[in-house]
């Protein structure tokens, strides 16, 4: 299966077919919550990837608990060279005056939107000479950045990632002040689950509206501008995900394989009904129930 995929998806470099997971033990990321029982599923790995340098060191690795969500490959080609590279391509818009400029990039797929796929929000402040922003926590009265993404239903915004913060003492007070000057970034990662862009459906539209709202203050050593909130908004377009060439995904208006998967499918099949033919029954009883559910769920 993995030498027809190489080929018709022309992909370069070899690929590991661990029929046994042994690699997978290996690496210690055998899908645990996967119990023998569970024949067809039994052996996966966690989703994940590790980068490495030239040497072969691992210098990050990225893991999820479900194959639903996965990342860009463009935040593995930041992680191996330690930092950001957007796209020329990728969407952004800007707002701001003298004082503070705001800018908010959009990181991976040209700006698109699939199922499960993490983008990132990247949100540039370009702060006037000798004025700075404050860091979370800011003493009473002060107003710490705060950087927060919304969109519609099924778009799953995380938590803001900050960047290391600079120590400011204010002699006159007597205070030490975590704070940003010059030009930094704040990265928010999201992506879309099923209620957004499915899998098992066609996209129910074509674009979806991202808003990145940031509240802050500036200062500099002496004074205070007025708090204020900037909001940007980008519109992204949604695609369609690609999906094996099997009877269980193909139909649902997606981007399918360019090879026929189904004989494959069989041997996987028949092979794990040799290995654990009563784990087999019992998937099927599991997989007719969760069905009967979603129907419940449905017709409620």
């Amino acid at each position: 299966m993995l030498a027809e995929f190489s080929e018709k998806q022309k992909i370069p470099y070899p690929l590991l077919s661990d029929v046994d997971s042994e690699v997978i033990r290996a690496f210690g990321i055998l899908n645990d919550t996967v119990e023998p029982g569970d024949a067809m599923l039994y052996g996966i790995p966690y989703p994940g990837t590790y980068v490495c340098d030239e040497a072969g060191v691992v210098v990050a690795k990225f893991f999820h608990e479900s194959y639903k969500k996965r990342d860009s490959a463009e935040l593995y080609i930041d992680a191996a060279l330690g930092r950001v590279v957007l796209d020329e391509a990728a969407p952004s818009v800007s707002h701001g005056d003298e004082d503070v400029q705001v800018t908010v990039a959009v990181q991976g797929g040209s700006g698109s939107l699939r199922q499960g796929i993490v983008r990132q929000a990247i949100v540039r402040f370009d702060l006037a000479d000798g004025l700075h922003l404050y860091g979370p926590p800011a003493p009473e009265g002060m107003i710490p950045l705060a950087v927060t993404l919304k969109g519609p239903p099924g778009l799953v915004a995380e938590a803001a990632e900050l960047p290391p913060t600079e120590t400011l003492h204010l002699a006159d007070m007597g205070i030490d002040l975590e704070v940003w000057s010059g030009s930094f970034e704040v990265r928010v990662p999201f992506y879309a689950v099923g209620e957004l862009a499915s899998e098992t459906r066609p996209l129910d539209v074509d674009s979806v509206i991202l808003e990145v709202q940031a509240r802050f203050q500036a200062c500099d050593d002496n004074t205070c501008l007025l708090p204020r909130t900037e909001s940007l908004s980008l519109e992204l377009p949604l695609e369609a995900i690609d999906v094996p060439n099997i009877d269980l995904h193909t139909g649902h208006g997606q981007r399918e394989g360019a090879y026929d998967g189904t004989p494959h499918l069989r041997r996987l099949l028949l092979r794990k009904i040799r290995q654990h033919p009563l784990g087999f029954l019992r998937y099927l009883r599991k997989h007719r129930r969760l069905i009967k559910e979603a129907k419940a769920r449905r017709a409620d």
